[in-house]
């Protein structure tokens, strides 16, 4: 009850006052002598330019937050689940979760924050656009950058939501009263209309060397609007904008080593150097096209990324993992001789990368790649469990374990992991561990944090070659990102053929792990199936009209998780489970009963479609 009870207070909120406007006339009424009233601060530049930054600032909670709203993409996707498995309430039995009553916080999933908070945002962006004609600039030129950045943060958002959710209401300018009579707008007219948007500020926001990094920059634009251009099955368009981005001459590959690290730890590499706190916006590292600043002291950073947290095993909690004599053989105790925690950060698997993230994907020819920087085990950068040691204190002078690498087995063949979904996986060290000075046990510090690269963009250049069926071009453009990461295996034309779109896909799973909202990208590329007819790689054609029943989304998780596809039940016994259907997330029931005036549409598959209506079709400017 009390969660009920809590959602429809925050939509209600929202509808009252931060999406919606204002309860009463009275209450938009401004005090005598107010200086920050709306009139008073939103008239130039410098407001409007603060509401922005406001809404930017939110790509911090968005990625860099103990359960980082981001993740849920990854958690429902091919490369990885939710791995918190010492309670029943997080989304893994998905059929019987997943529905739009669920016990679904943002503390257990954060998929509401792709409905509310996401709102919240794109009001922000609303502000903006819809004040901009009256403010005063100092030019032309840096009125349209900065409504080109508004209009590329409500992408942004839309983006997200519409391959999160599928059909949702539109909202495109300010709203000054309350208003509970939303619609649900055809998911295919919103990118008709981002689309629009982001070719006005691919035009009018500046590069990334004139503007601060945390910005919106003219490759983000880019970057962005090939996606959209990819989702609307505009190939040769996505080619065109994305060729933009990388032959420009502002954005560059990192290939060489640079930064803090150089000299300190030479048995690194360049992937070692791009995830660096001190590197990561530094003016010789250009492949950053969006980023999220966040360092340690500034005022109204969230002071962690929680990035060890959210992604490493919990390893050292007691019995979680033996010896092989019986003993409890882990701590992650700070201040030990073997000092895991302080190496490795105090992991609570909320995101659990499935096998074919940490063995398929790097094996070619049955061979694993293990000199591929982004693999790479020797220096540190990829961690597998048996590097780490026994180190519980009990064991120090009475157990012959101590400070011996940790096993899996016993010689007998007993299992000496209690949960091996939670406590036993290898992980991308390289990418996620960041300094934390102010925790004893550690979680990932502050830092900045990309949000698009340059490398990506190399990968959607690729997919539209896919798409295009030219193979060489394809792969040409998968082994730059490839060769950047040493990697042994270059892929051929032959190999795009016969693989296609898994091929893009398990190298976007190599480098954009815990960086991208895999989700949407299975999720966009299901859609581009269904628009276009194409045959899968597997063998089928799908269609929109049963995108619902029948979708590359749910084939390709079926294909290559280990989870959803085995039937495996965790250890308070949550089977993991998934439908079709779940391509697109349930509308919350608090959203759909709290607009009373009005009808938003809930996704096929859930329970109260019999209330939908047709949806509107946007047909604006």
């Amino acid at each position: 009850m009390k969660l009920i009870e809590k959602y429809i207070k925050i939509w209600s909120a929202i509808i009252a006052f931060l999406l919606l406007g204002a309860c009463s006339e009275s209450f938009l009424e401004p005090q005598p002598l107010s200086f920050f009233a709306p009139e008073n601060v939103l008239v130039n530049e410098e407001g409007l330019q603060a509401i922005l930054d406001n809404a930017l600032s939110e790509l911090r909670y968005e990625y860099c937050k103990d359960q980082a709203p981001f993740i849920v993409f990854m958690k429902y996707s091919d490369v990885a689940v939710d791995g918190t498995t010492n309670r029943t309430a997080p989304w893994q039995d998905l059929n019987n979760q997943m529905h739009p009553d669920g016990n679904h916080p943002d503390s257990y999933t954060a998929i509401p924050w792709y409905w509310d908070d996401s709102y919240l945002i794109i009001k922000d962006c609303n502000t903006v656009i819809t004040r901009i004609d009256q403010a005063e600039f100092e030019s032309e030129d840096s009125k349209n950058a900065l409504l080109g950045g508004a209009l590329f943060l409500r992408a942004f958002h839309y983006y997200s939501k519409t391959l999160g959710y599928g059909d949702v209401p539109l909202v495109l300018e300010e709203l000054t009263q309350p208003k509970v009579d939303f619609y649900t707008t055809t998911k295919e007219s919103i990118w008709e209309k981002m689309i629009k948007d982001l070719e006005f500020a691919v035009k009018n926001v500046p590069e990334a060397n004139v503007v601060n990094r945390g910005q919106v920059t003219r490759g983000a634009c880019k970057h962005l609007l090939a996606k959209y251009y990819l989702l609307v099955g505009r190939f040769d368009d996505a080619i065109n904008i994305a060729t933009e981005v990388i032959d420009g001459g502002i954005h560059h590959l990192n290939t060489q080593r640079f930064g803090v690290d150089v000299d300190l730890l030479p048995d690194k590499d360049v992937v070692w150097d791009m995830f660096r706190v001190d590197n990561k916006s530094v003016a010789s590292n250009t492949e950053g096209l969006l980023m999220t600043v966040d360092r340690y002291g500034t005022e109204g950073g969230t002071g962690q990324t929680a990035t060890m947290r959210n992604t490493g095993p919990a390893y050292g909690q007691s019995g979680m993992i033996k010896t092989p004599d019986g003993a409890n053989g882990m701590s992650d105790t700070p201040g030990l001789e073997y000092g895991i925690l302080e190496m490795y950060g105090r992991g609570q698997a909320r995101v659990r990368p499935n096998g074919h993230t940490q063995f398929d994907v790097w094996k070619f020819d049955g061979v694993e790649d293990t000199i591929d920087y982004r693999h790479r085990s020797d220096n540190g950068n990829w961690i597998t469990m048996d590097m780490l040691v026994y180190n519980s204190p009990a064991l120090k002078d009475n157990n012959e374990w101590y400070g011996k690498n940790i096993s899996l087995y016993s010689d007998d063949g007993t299992l000496l992991c209690f949960d091996t979904i939670r406590s036993w996986f290898s992980w991308p060290h390289y990418k996620v561990w960041i300094p934390d000075p102010d925790e004893k046990q550690p979680r990932g510090g502050p830092g900045d944090w990309y949000i698009y690269r340059l490398a990506e963009t190399y990968l959607l250049r690729a997919e539209a070659y896919t798409w295009k069926e030219q193979w060489k071009k394809a792969a040409d453009d998968i082994n730059v990102v490839r060769q950047r990461a040493n990697a042994q295996y270059m892929y051929e034309a032959s190999d795009l053929q016969s693989q296609q779109i898994a091929a893009v896909l398990d190298e976007r799973n190599r480098e954009l792990y815990y960086e991208e909202i895999r989700k949407a990208e299975l999720t966009r590329i299901s859609i581009i199936y269904a628009n276009t007819g194409i045959q899968c790689y597997n063998g089928k054609t799908y269609s929109m009209d049963k995108i619902s029943e029948d979708n590359f989304y749910y084939d390709r998780i079926m294909a290559v998780s280990d989870f959803y596809n085995k039937g495996v039940i965790t250890r308070t016994g949550n089977p993991f489970t998934i439908s079709p259907h779940h391509i697109f997330w349930p509308i919350a029931s608090y959203a759909i009963n709290a607009n009373t005036a009005g009808v938003i549409n809930q996704n096929e598959g859930y329970y109260g479609t019999e209330k939908n209506v047709p949806p509107l079709v946007y047909e604006g400017d």
